[in-house]
């Protein structure tokens, strides 16, 4: 049953600022994510290796049936690194997502902040959400564009032709 006036009871729940994407910038937290999945994989291959390598070597200690110790623990330790990888590959990757979320979402602002300075817009102070990373950087960023920002219409002063003018061919 909709009322009239209000919004619908999910948009309530969901705090104002709240990101509804986790893949803000995804080429960027696509490869952080992949960087650490794949170095996740390759740890998982060398754990692979130096297991079975101890394994061949007490196999061969034995007295009898090395041989058939050796065959049966490849397998054993085939099937071992497969249920490691189906867990910890996704797990590695999902954590990559939303590790790097707090990361991305600051400078996408902060790349949209810059980009609307740089087209002589006069955007006001951006505050990044609770938990964010970067957000020295993003007081620096705001002191920085302060005086571009505050600047009267009329007025333009020599520093700022400057600026703007390498700002424009930067964009």
């Amino acid at each position: 049953m909709k009322r009239a006036g209000f919004p619908p009871a999910r948009a309530m729940t969901r705090p104002r600022f709240q990101r509804r994407r986790k893949l803000i910038k995804p080429g960027l937290q696509l490869r952080l994510t992949l960087l650490f999945t794949g170095l996740s994989a390759l740890s998982l291959a060398l754990q692979f290796v130096l297991f079975q390598a101890q394994l061949a070597e007490a196999a061969l200690e034995l007295p009898s049936d090395g041989e058939r110790m050796l065959t049966l623990s490849q397998g054993i330790v085939l099937r071992s690194l497969g249920w490691s990888l189906l867990a910890c590959l996704p797990l590695t990757f999902l954590v990559g997502i939303l590790s790097t979320f707090r990361f991305a979402g600051p400078v996408w602002r902060f790349e949209t902040f810059l980009k609307a300075v740089a087209r002589g817009e006069r955007p006001r102070d951006f505050k990044l959400r609770k938990g964010d990373q970067l957000v020295e950087l993003g007081d620096l960023i705001l002191a920085a564009t302060r005086p571009l920002r505050e600047e009267e219409a009329g007025e333009e002063p020599p520093e700022r032709r400057v600026v703007s003018a390498g700002l424009r061919r930067a964009s």
